[in-house]
């Protein structure tokens, strides 16, 4: 007898049936562990970014999924977020940033390894993406948290790291390690910014200095909208159903039908921009 899956997939049609999905479960399946997984909130080859909340909960979501489940997991998305390439599960697999306390560490290379994971800098750090600096401390809101983390520094040596509300920025209690996922989809380094020069060029031949997207990338800076080029930036992409092996699968009654509206609306988009 084959042995129950321990992740279930299911499709809704939009965000509103995901959202009343996920309400439903927290009733019916109070035990187990419900991610939401959804859509990015602009057009296909858009020229604009989705937003960095948006994309922090899927980058939060895609973290989990990396990681085998304990207990039965549901993950609830949409016909759109189900069509979406993905960065490769192998990445997300070993992105991960830990610290702890009493560990010894760069604060210039942690902020530069911050950026590399879409952290954006802030006066303060109150939106999930955001990140503060303030002489020797360091402050973060994951993706995935409620709260922020207080990185207090001396020296070289990570003191203490408390959680702290975003709102209010007052510190309660005490942490003694914390993960890092990133939050962006595109991973800004040496290997992703090469890559995608080199196949840049290819598709587009010689490249000059107004090409913006070109340079800021060259620089491993964030520019508006790179996240659909995404494909450009890692040897292979993955899917959703790549990050969940086995899983049992299942689709509101219209989702069938909002899938293949989508792809309809991505080659008219697609075509819009080759013209």
């Amino acid at each position: 007898q084959a042995a129950a899956p321990k992740t279930i997939l299911h499709i809704a049609v939009n965000d509103r049936d995901l959202s009343m999905a996920a309400d439903a479960l927290a009733f019916f399946a109070p035990d187990a562990d419900i991610l939401r997984f959804p859509a990015w909130d602009c057009l296909p080859y858009d020229r604009s970014s989705p937003q960095p909340s948006i994309m922090a909960e899927r980058m939060h979501v895609l973290g989990t999924l990396s990681n085998a489940p304990s207990s039965l997991r549901i993950v609830l998305t949409t016909a759109n977020a189900a069509l979406q390439k993905l960065p490769p599960k192998t990445l997300m697999q070993g992105v991960a940033l830990s610290l702890h306390k009493g560990q010894k560490i760069n604060p210039d290379a942690l902020v530069r390894a911050l950026v590399e994971q879409g952290y954006a800098r802030a006066g303060k750090a109150m939106e999930p993406g955001e990140y503060a600096l303030r002489g020797g401390i360091i402050d973060i809101v994951p993706p995935g948290m409620q709260e922020g983390v207080r990185i207090d520094l001396f020296g070289d040596d990570i003191e203490s790291l408390k959680p702290y509300d975003p709102m209010t920025q007052l510190t309660q209690g005490a942490l003694e390690k914390i993960t890092l996922l990133p939050v962006s989809e595109v991973l800004l380094n040496d290997a992703t910014s090469e890559r995608f020069r080199s196949r840049y060029r290819e598709i587009f031949g010689g490249v000059g200095r107004e090409d913006p997207l070109y340079e800021a990338v060259s620089a491993k800076q964030p520019y508006p909208g790179m996240e659909h080029w995404l494909p450009l930036f890692y040897e292979h992409t993955g899917t959703l159903f790549d990050y969940c092996p086995g899983a049992l699968v299942s689709m509101d009654a219209e989702a069938q039908a909002a899938m293949d509206e989508r792809r309809e609306t991505i080659r008219d988009y697609y075509d819009a921009r080759k013209t």
